[in-house]
């Protein structure tokens, strides 16, 4: 009998002592554990035009920050448009859209080449360099994944967003690109360039001129579906989606993904 009493002695000291250890003090249990860093990605705007000698000199800064920093991380737009665009004609084809000249217009920019890196003003494409690599050294107040696949001539974007810093408001944008448009450039020594190759070319605002309202708070996740018609004389093979969240303060975060042709 003693040893009986003995043994049930152990099991409750046992059972006491694992309740007592798994006990955790209430403002212990709601500790916040904040988001890693992110860093911000850099997205140019260049705004160039077949018209422009000088613009083929931007392209190869653009070339030049795409083999140091990769296509996902410096995000690179041909927007063509302003005074030096060129729009189609029976014989040339013509890369300048309406969009582009809004765009132009409403940054008042005066002259081509020249870009916006993050939305902080007008830089020179002797300066780029040194803009993009002051902009990627900065964290970023969100995160974005995104995919992009094409079926039955419907592009569908799937975009994810997170918050890792404080609350971010401003406006998401999308954009549809295109790669590999052989279209006339005129070239540094004055001479028309019938067989140029112009790559990341603005084709499509998918939610419109200026996107959508757009909020996230720290610790939050945001998925979004949107869709883009494939236009007639798009090359479904070169495309490439862009999207971005930006504000008074510039572009917050970006991301591109290229679209894939499904059952390819």
């Amino acid at each position: 009998m003693p040893m009986k009493i003995k043994t049930y002695t152990l099991l409750f000291l046992s059972v006491l002592m694992a309740v007592a250890c798994s006990y955790i003090e209430e403002d212990e249990r709601l500790i916040y554990v904040k988001p890693a860093e992110v860093k911000r990605r850099v997205l140019l705007e260049d705004f160039t035009g077949q018209r422009c000698v000088n613009c083929p000199k931007g392209t190869e800064v653009i070339e030049l920050l795409q083999e140091t920093y990769g296509d996902s991380v410096f995000i690179a737009v041909g927007i063509h448009g302003g005074p030096l665009g060129f729009s189609s004609n029976a014989s040339v084809v013509g890369l300048a859209t309406p969009m582009g000249d809004e765009y132009y217009n409403h940054w008042n920019l005066e002259y081509q080449p020249v870009g916006l890196v993050n939305r902080h003003g007008a830089v020179n494409y002797t300066d780029w360099s040194k803009a993009v690599k002051e902009e990627l050294a900065k964290p970023a107040p969100l995160e974005m994944n995104m995919s992009a696949t094409l079926e039955s001539g419907q592009i569908k974007i799937g975009l994810e967003t997170f918050g890792t810093d404080g609350s971010t408001t401003g406006k998401l944008q999308a954009w549809i690109l295109e790669n590999k448009i052989t279209a006339m450039q005129l070239m540094p020594d004055g001479k028309a360039n019938a067989n140029y190759v112009h790559h990341h070319v603005l084709r499509a605002a998918v939610n419109g001129l200026w996107g959508e309202d757009f909020t996230i708070v720290e610790g939050e996740t945001k998925k979004k579906v949107m869709t883009q018609a494939l236009e007639a004389g798009w090359n479904s093979e070169n495309l490439s989606v862009v999207a971005f969240v930006y504000n008074d303060q510039g572009v917050q975060q970006a991301v591109k993904a290229r679209v894939k042709v499904k059952n390819k």
